[in-house]
């Protein structure tokens, strides 16, 4: 994908950055060009078998040994993920243990955190912290908000070894503004440090516009398509930095970076920015699960994806089978009824079939009280499918109780 999924309770869209622009999808797949057709399955099977290295440049099967051995040589190594996909970070576990045997002289960089976490991610490899408070502290339901154990593995793996870990993000109202005022228009003391990104190639920009016509529409004035790429190049800027910084702070450590994929393939975004920082041999590593086209192994100017990937069966782009609400929230703001507002309601979705509507703030669900956003998803994570959650909510000031109705799981 092309940008990292937003913070939502339930679905996926295409950014932070998207939605300010006006900009949604209801999956990933959708920032994407669509796949191209090789006909059968054994077809798509031999573009990358399950379970091998292929080189995109190439072709060829790589040998696992000799290519984790290269790999571990390497200043930067980025794993590429689908934020919902547990295939990606199963992965990702399998192949970080495979290099730290190799290079235990290791640090490890999160998108999924701000910089502010930095202070709890160190109180977390040293031991100090339990799994509720890491994640409270961290604030992961309001920053990050994607199933956390999807995670847990990796982080388990960094508290076991006492691994670094190192926050790569920012603050999230960073790219929004940008997406909304330009980069220009940001005050150089709200920028968290964040310096000014090397210019997007034409096959990264191009596929930027691709996309920013699809979900916006040609119509829209130029300037709002130069702060989408503005804001997504801050994004790749910052994370870029952070990964440089830990290389270069000392020790000369393997920095593995733990990154959405849009933001690395093609050698753009991430591998860009770092490129300009001094950072000349990064590797990016990604998935390739057996639907994939093989036409997408290079770029149209001929780019490989990656330096390597791995083939493995499970789609791209999937999610536990968790219930599935359908909105966009934000917590109340001060001098406000505590509680979680509703900022958009999907189409099709529980939440619209059960009548929440944009503006409402629920201030109760499940006979607890909500008072900001973590705890409504906290609580709709622990829900199963298939049962009903009552909530109560705040619409232009009278309380209206509403139920919630999750489908069963599919067989």
């Amino acid at each position: 994908m092309i940008f990292k999924t937003n913070n939502v309770i339930g679905f996926t869209h295409a950014t932070v950055l998207a939605g300010l622009l006006g900009i949604t999808a209801s999956d990933p797949a959708a920032a994407q060009p669509p796949m191209a057709s090789h006909g059968t399955t054994a077809a798509i099977e031999a573009c990358v078998p399950t379970g091998r290295w292929i080189a995109p440049a190439t072709g060829r099967t790589l040998e696992a040994q000799q290519m984790i051995a290269d790999m571990a040589r390497r200043p930067v190594v980025l794993l590429g993920e689908t934020h919902t996909s547990e295939e990606d970070h199963r992965w990702q576990l399998q192949t970080i243990a495979a290099l730290f045997g190799r290079n235990p002289n290791m640090v490890i960089g999160f998108e999924s955190f701000p910089r502010a976490a930095q202070p709890v991610l160190d109180r977390w490899t040293r031991g100090e912290l339990s799994k509720q408070e890491f994640l409270e502290q961290s604030r992961w339901n309001e920053v990050w908000r994607y199933d956390a154990s999807l995670y847990m593995g990796l982080f388990d793996f960094v508290r076991m070894h006492r691994i670094p870990m190192r926050a790569l993000n920012v603050d999230m109202s960073l790219p929004r503004r940008i997406g909304e005022h330009g980069r220009d228009g940001i005050p150089e003391s709200d920028m968290e440090g964040v310096g000014a990104p090397a210019p997007p190639a034409d096959d990264y920009r191009q596929s930027l516009r691709e996309i920013f016509d699809k979900h916006v529409g040609k119509h829209r004035e130029d300037r709002s398509f130069d702060n989408f790429v503005a804001a997504q190049q801050t994004w790749d800027r910052a994370m870029a930095e952070a990964l440089a910084d830990a290389r270069t702070a000392g020790g000369n450590p393997l920095v593995i970076g733990i990154i959405g994929s849009g933001h690395l393939e093609y050698k753009h975004g991430v591998p860009a920015q770092l490129l300009d920082l001094g950072i000349d041999n990064a590797a990016v590593l990604l998935t390739w699960d057996r639907g994939a086209s093989c036409e997408q192994m290079a770029s149209k100017s001929g780019t490989p994806v990656a330096d390597a990937v791995f083939g493995t069966d499970a789609p791209a782009h999937h999610s536990t089978q968790r219930p599935k609400l359908g909105v966009m929230i934000e917590t109340t703001g001060d001098g406000e009824r505590p509680g979680a507002r509703v900022a958009r309601v999907v189409e099709d979705s529980v939440a619209s079939a059960a009548g929440l509507k944009k503006g409402d703030v629920v201030i109760n669900a499940a006979s607890m009280p909500i008072e900001n956003t973590a705890q409504l998803i906290a609580l709709i994570q622990r829900h199963s499918p298939g049962t009903w959650l009552p909530m109560t909510v705040l619409r232009d000031g009278v309380e209206k109780d509403i139920v919630a109705k999750f489908p069963a799981l599919q067989p």
